[in-house]
């Protein structure tokens, strides 16, 4: 793949919440800063939070904002206002908003606070209006919007009636490096390490939000039968024991876990792209996905077991489907790439947001 090369004068700066270890964004930001690193560019960051200690943060440009005493329904404008200053001075002339920022000429979308209160059942009150007026500020500002998934486009089509030529598709990166199969043996040794009983199915959950990841729902179905085997829960601590359910807490192997399961779960009711189920099957480890999820967009058929959320009984039935081919011959993913439709790595995804800042600084 060729990578685009950027001219001398882009002068590139990324805004984003926090350039520290973790999930969600901030997974997203340490690796676009380390992709850009890696063609040799130098990157502004300025964020609210920044992690020192990381290799990222210690070879870009960071500047962190010191918001505190901000209320909170303040701070986006606090933050825009101090970030203003800062690439002024600094001589930004592209900025990259992984937050919501009205400086955006390139802005990411991975979920829109229209289609979350949708999906949760919600309604607006005063403040998801005040980030509905965020979002909107910040798309309608922007030159490129990147969306993360087919569905986020559709959301921005749907809820903001953006121009459909301004929206660019691009499927979030893993890093592929770390999230592979393991071996037959050392497979088996981690399940035995993690607790995994060797004779029942494992489903994993990764999450950080109980709720919106299904985890009652999911808590109910195996607490009613035996005969689906253990949920082990990566992440948040659960709020009370569990039937039939394993608590891992936090961790920094993910990679182990996701390839000691039988299965990973991803039975979100907003989730965007679910960065989850990707990482799940480049580890060997098929998932069981619901429809409403985005990254279902990007997984072979031979991957993962959809089911429609909306169905009472559709993750329940697949469930029941999972258990019984997990550790049937051919129930691993020995060629976990060639499941994905999309290239997956770093380098592929920086590349391609490169081509959209050098059309941005082109056209300035």
């Amino acid at each position: 793949m060729s990578v685009p090369l950027a001219t001398p004068a882009l002068r590139l700066a990324i805004t984003a919440q926090a350039l520290t270890h973790g999930g969600g964004a901030e997974r997203y930001a340490r690796d676009v800063v380390a992709g850009l690193l890696a063609l040799g560019l130098r990157p502004l960051v300025i964020a609210r939070k920044i992690d020192t200690e990381l290799p990222q943060a210690q070879a870009a440009q960071c500047v962190a904002l010191r918001l505190r005493g901000v209320p909170r329904l303040l701070r986006s404008a606090a933050f825009d206002w101090a970030a203003a200053r800062v690439l002024r001075r600094e001589g930004a002339n592209c900025v990259f908003a992984i937050n919501h920022s009205r400086h955006a000429l390139v802005a990411i979308c991975g979920g829109t606070h229209p289609g979350f209160l949708q999906a949760m059942g919600r309604r607006a009150g005063w403040a998801d209006r005040s980030q509905i007026a965020l979002e909107l500020r910040t798309y309608a500002h922007a030159r490129y919007i990147v969306a993360h998934s087919q569905r986020m486009r559709d959301e921005l089509l749907q809820f903001y009636d953006l121009p459909r030529e301004k929206i660019h598709v691009l499927y979030p990166p893993v890093d592929t490096s770390r999230f592979h199969p393991l071996p037959a043996q050392e497979r088996l040794q981690a399940r035995q390490r993690l607790g995994f009983p060797p004779d029942r199915p494992v489903f994993l959950l990764a999450s950080t939000g109980h709720v919106r990841k299904g985890l009652p729902e999911l808590a109910a179905l195996f607490a009613q039968n035996d005969r689906l085997g253990l949920l082990a829960v990566a992440g948040r601590p659960l709020p009370y024991p569990m039937r039939n359910v394993l608590q891992l807490g936090y961790r920094a192997d993910i990679e182990t876990v996701y390839a000691a399961a039988d299965f990973t779960v991803v039975a979100s009711r907003y989730e965007p792209f679910g960065l989850v189920a990707v990482e799940s099957v480049l580890c060997g480890t098929p998932v069981v996905i619901a429809d409403v999820v985005g990254s279902g967009e990007v997984i072979a058929q031979d991957a993962k077991i959809a089911y429609a959320a909306s169905d009472p009984q559709g993750l329940a039935m697949a469930l029941q489907s999972a258990a019984q081919r997990a550790g049937q011959p051919g129930a691993r993913l020995d060629c976990p790439m060639a499941l994905l439709h999309y290239q997956p790595d770093i380098a592929a995804h920086v590349s391609a947001l490169m081509a959209l800042f050098q059309t941005v600084f082109d056209g300035a």
